[in-house]
C-alpha cells in the first residue's frame, strides 16, 4: 500500500461535467513519469463540484476546516508501475473556500489551490438527494458568481463496467508535478460509486481567466456527459516522489 495516511473525510454529492479536448492541449500540464490515459480513443477534461465532509488531517479534525465545497479542473493519465498501469488525475486548478486548506495543499502536493468564496444548493429530501433534484456549486471570482449544475434524474444506478462513467470515478491515484521537475504520485481510496444520469447540466465559468485560454473552446461546448455521483468516504494517502 502507498503511504500512510494524509487526510480522510467523506465526498459527497459530486457533480461532474465532462468535456472532450485534444490532447496536445494537455500535453504541456502532464506530470513527468505519466501519460494521458483515454476512453473510447477521447481525451477529457472534467469540471468536478463535490462537498468535503468530516474532513480530517493526519487523524485530527481541524476546527472550522471539516466541511467545505470544492470544485476543480481535472484530466487523466495513467503511469506504469510494477504492479501494473496507474490511472490518475492532474488537476489544473482546485478551488476551496478555507485559505488554510489551499495553502497546505500548495506546500505538501505543489496542487494548484485557490481560496474563494463558494457556496452550494443540494435539494435533499429526507437526508437523501430528491428522485428528480439538482445540486449546483458556485465560486465568486472578480466580483461574479461562477457555478456549475447538474440536474438528475431516475435513481442511483451501479458504474457499468467499460462506460464512461467508470472511466471518469475510477482513477485512483493523483499526480502533481513539482518545481524540480519530478512529479508526486498519492494514492486516493474509494469504493466505487452510484451514479445518476444528468436530465441537464450547465457550467457559467470565466475559463480563460482561471484555467487558461486553450481551455475556453471545450468549457464552452456542451459537455461530453454529465451525472452526479453519491460518493463516500475516502482516504489521501501520502505522496511518494517518482
Amino acid at each position: 500500500m502507498s503511504g500512510g495516511i494524509f487526510l480522510t473525510a467523506e465526498w459527497r454529492h459530486l457533480a461532474m461535467l465532462n468535456y472532450e479536448i485534444e490532447p496536445d492541449l494537455l500535453r504541456p500540464y502532464v506530470p513527468a513519469g505519466t501519460e494521458l490515459d483515454s476512453w473510447d480513443g477521447k481525451y477529457f477534461v472534467s469540471m468536478v463540484g463535490f462537498r468535503f465532509l468530516r474532513t480530517k488531517v493526519l487523524g485530527l479534525p481541524i476546527p472550522f476546516h471539516q466541511n467545505f465545497e470544492e470544485v476543480n479542473l481535472r484530466f487523466y493519465v495513467r503511469r506504469k508501475a510494477e504492479d501494473g498501469w496507474r490511472r490518475g488525475v492532474v488537476f489544473r486548478k482546485e478551488i476551496v473556500p478555507r485559505a488554510a486548506v489551499a495553502f497546505v495543499a500548495r506546500v505538501i502536493y505543489n496542487e494548484k489551490y485557490v481560496a474563494l468564496p463558494m457556496r452550494h444548493q443540494v435539494d435533499l429530501e429526507n437526508g437523501s438527494l430528491k428522485s428528480e433534484g439538482a445540486v449546483e456549486y458556485g465560486w465568486r471570482w472578480k466580483g461574479r458568481w461562477n457555478h456549475l449544475r447538474v440536474e438528475t434524474k431516475g435513481t442511483p444506478q451501479p458504474l457499468v463496467t467499460g462506460s464512461e462513467e467508470e472511466f471518469i470515478t475510477e482513477h485512483y491515484w493523483g499526480y502533481s508535478a513539482q518545481r524540480n521537475g519530478r512529479s508526486v504520485e498519492y494514492r486516493v481510496e474509494h469504493p466505487r460509486w452510484m451514479v445518476w444520469q444528468s436530465a441537464k447540466a450547465s457550467l457559467d465559468c470565466d475559463s480563460a481567466a482561471l484555467y487558461g485560454e486553450r481551455f475556453v473552446d471545450c468549457l464552452s461546448a456542451a459537455p461530453h456527459s454529465a451525472f452526479l455521483a453519491e460518493g463516500s468516504q475516502v482516504i489521501v494517502r501520502k505522496g511518494e516522489k517518482i
